[in-house]
């Protein structure tokens, strides 16, 4: 039988690299046989290298099976531990009766960076824009030293120190609003987003500032993690061009950004276009949801299934006719 070697899906990728001196992010990890450990006071024992103080931002909740000590473009250096956790534990951290029945449709923008179904709407921080105007400076200034001195290695330096700013000020945010839309909701409804076609028009770096793909990463494994439902609507689904009206559901066409508000011509209702989209993100989530709770396809024509009216119907009129038939016959 031939060999056919199959495609990979996605961007093209290079040959692996190796790893340099001269790289500005590093990596080493210690497994359990490298014998480190974590001292009474504290601190990190690595072979080789001795004790380390550590700012630790929390409490580990089992002993950890390797460390990976990182040193990042900003000269940081950061240790990672693999732990093994207790979904029951977990779970319980926030309670799901709390909040049973509460949930939430969400609509991602870039003048606000999320609207929800009851028109709350969260400012976009646009952290990468307000740090535009340093950023610029400092590439300026490393731009003009000398290559391979060492006035470009400082300047390169408190270039990603600054970027390592911008990314963790992000950061933050993502986890404090992911956070707390998982802690007061049962489930979550976001629309999927082609956050990659998006980026390739004049608006490319105040999507990538936003960070949508990150901010939605953090909803799945966070609701997986805490006993909470998230539900992605179809990409192809009008949420911005159909009525939330639960009686009426027009689809009005699509319409150009600048147009915020606009009026139902089928009912009449007024509606601002974020909290509508949000609203109709939701009720599409809940139809979804339902019919995975069913055990039914997420669409109605599922693959292999009669699309046409009435095919099913004669099929087994069909059916049952030749099984009278051969019946008939063996009688």
């Amino acid at each position: 039988m031939p060999i056919v070697e199959a495609e990979r899906k996605g961007s093209p990728v290079g040959p692996p690299a190796f790893k340099s001196r001269k790289d500005k992010r590093q990596a080493v990890r210690f497994t359990a046989n490298a014998r480190w450990k974590i001292t009474e006071k504290g601190r990190l024992l690595l072979p080789k290298i001795g004790a380390l103080r550590v700012l630790w931002s929390r409490t580990l909740p089992s002993t950890p099976a390797t460390v990976t000590v990182i040193k990042d473009s900003a000269g940081r250096y950061f240790a990672s531990f693999v732990i093994e956790t207790d979904p029951d534990t977990d779970a319980q951290h926030w309670p799901v009766g709390e909040v049973a029945g509460r949930e939430v449709g969400l609509d991602m923008g870039l003048t606000h960076f999320a609207v929800l179904d009851n028109g709350e709407k969260v400012t976009s921080p646009r952290f990468l824009r307000r740090a535009e105007k340093k950023l610029k400076k400092l590439q300026r200034e490393h731009s003009r030293k000398q290559k391979g001195s060492k006035n470009k290695e400082k300047s390169r330096l408190r270039l990603a120190r600054q970027h390592a700013k911008v990314a963790d000020a992000r950061h933050a945010f993502h986890h404090q609003l992911s956070s707390k839309l998982i802690r007061e909701h049962q489930a979550v409804h976001a629309e999927t987003l082609n956050v990659k076609g998006l980026a390739r028009g004049k608006l490319a770096k105040s999507i990538h500032d936003a960070g949508w793909s990150s901010f939605l990463d953090m909803l799945s494994y966070k609701a997986k993690r805490y006993g909470r439902d998230f539900q992605r609507t179809g990409r192809r689904f009008p949420s911005s061009q159909r009525c939330s009206n639960p009686a009426c559901h027009h689809i009005d066409g699509p319409k150009p950004l600048n147009i915020r508000t606009w009026a139902c011509p089928a009912c009449g209702t007024i509606h601002d276009r974020d909290t509508n989209a949000a609203r109709n993100t939701l009720q599409e989530g809940q139809r979804m949801r339902a019919m995975v709770a069913e055990g039914r396809a997420e669409t109605e024509n599922a693959c292999g299934a009669p699309v046409r009216p009435g095919t099913q119907s004669r099929h087994s009129a069909m059916k049952q006719e030749a099984t009278e038939s051969h019946t008939s016959r063996a009688a």
